[in-house]
């Protein structure tokens, strides 16, 4: 298919085939990249016996329950991660708001839906409180909102910086749908309970890209684009950097090791994933997350093709279940189509409807806008009998 044949496919997808390709898809790209997740592209071959091509099992075999450092998670197998918990619980937030959302909903919603409502959890393979699942980042939410009664706009401060405010970002970018500035402004204010600096920068790109593509027409390079616009200090130049080099590569193969070379002087961790360096994930203005780059690069290389994107993502190893989830929701939202053996493989084996976030959040999303659109209106009027352009003008 050509470029021309993709953008005009794309530019005829209605917007709940895009929220359902979005969600599904960081779904998918999440369940795929969970077992080779801290692992470098040379391990995951060796380990595989080539590149991963689909859903795998664990990286342990049936020693996930007690093998270090997964244990007790059961990660492959097609199960998704907190990834696609913390997605589906924000779509739950949007379910009940029904209405843009800010930190103070984070507060009231999200947090308790974390804390009191029992789920099934893939990874354990049993009924648990989410937030006996989620990382420590994401258990900060509990200990300084809840806990700790910390103004939400704030609560973010202190909190490791890392993606994990941008891995469950996509909803809002959905919502704000072919709006990028509203989706950026929007993640921010919400992922300011979450995390600070260029973890919270990250969760407003990331938003931005899903909206961005979203918009009739819309390619890999016009997304770059409205993250570019968009994005400040070392995020900024980490995604200019990054998709320049992808720019040169025609397949995820070749692109592996330059997209890491590219996004490293930006990354905190360091060469070993596992043992990151003593300034690891901390706050500043030079430096960017490691995923979100990557990712967007991931979707260059791709030319927008979800298979492609995502199986770059998982074999680049590292951080890769929240680079496949990241670039299964541009991709998605794109138009390009998720596989349907693999949506169905994770759907099964996580216990999990995929497409029942994407029908409740499509509905939200249209509430919003028609909403935002008398909110428009009202202030169109206001301001003209303030002596401002009228209407018509």
């Amino acid at each position: 298919m050509t470029r021309e044949e993709a953008e005009n496919r794309d530019r005829g997808v209605p917007l709940d085939e895009r929220i359902t390709g979005a969600l599904v898809g960081a779904a998918v790209g999440d369940a795929l990249g969970g077992p080779v997740e801290g692992y470098s592209p040379e391990q995951i071959v060796e380990r595989h016996g080539g590149r991963v091509h689909g859903v795998v099992g664990p990286w342990n075999g049936d020693a996930w329950r007690t093998a270090r450092p997964i244990a007790p998670y059961h990660k492959g197998d097609g199960h998704v991660t907190d990834d696609t918990l913390m997605t589906h619980a924000l779509v739950r937030v949007y379910a009940t708001v029904r209405d843009h959302l800010d930190a103070y909903a984070v507060a009231d919603h999200l947090v308790p839906d974390l804390m009191t409502h029992p789920r099934w959890i893939p990874e354990l393979e049993a009924e648990a409180l989410p937030l006996q699942r989620v990382f420590l980042a994401e258990k900060w939410l509990a200990a300084r909102l809840h806990y700790g009664h910390v103004d939400p706009r704030e609560a973010g401060v202190g909190n490791i910086v890392n993606c994990g405010a941008a891995m469950y970002m996509a909803p809002v970018g959905l919502v704000n749908a072919a709006h990028p500035a509203a989706a950026y402004a929007e993640a921010l204010d919400v992922a300011g309970a979450h995390q600070s600096s260029y973890g919270r920068e990250a969760a407003g790109v990331l938003a931005a890209a899903v909206a961005a593509a979203c918009a009739p027409g819309a390619t890999p390079d016009s997304v770059v684009a409205a993250c570019l616009s968009l994005a400040k200090d070392g995020t900024r130049e980490a995604i200019e950097r990054v998709c320049e080099e992808a720019s040169r590569h025609p397949d995820f193969e070749s692109a592996l090791r330059p997209l890491r070379e590219a996004v490293a002087p930006y990354d905190t961790v360091g060469p070993d994933y596992r043992s990151p360096s003593l300034g690891a994930r901390r706050p500043s203005r030079l430096h960017a997350i490691e995923e979100l780059p990557v990712a967007l690069g991931m979707v260059v290389v791709a030319g927008g093709d979800f298979r492609h994107a995502v199986l770059g993502a998982v074999n680049y190893g590292r951080d890769c279940d929240s680079i496949a989830t990241m670039a299964g929701a541009v991709t998605g939202a794109l138009g390009s189509p998720v596989p349907e053996d693999w949506a169905k493989t994770v759907a099964e084996a996580s216990r999990l409807d995929l497409w029942e976030p994407a029908v409740v959040l499509t509905g939200v999303a249209r509430e919003v806008f028609a909403r935002d659109v008398r909110r428009r209106r009202a202030h169109e009027r206001a301001f003209a009998e303030l002596g401002g352009p009228g209407c018509s003008d």
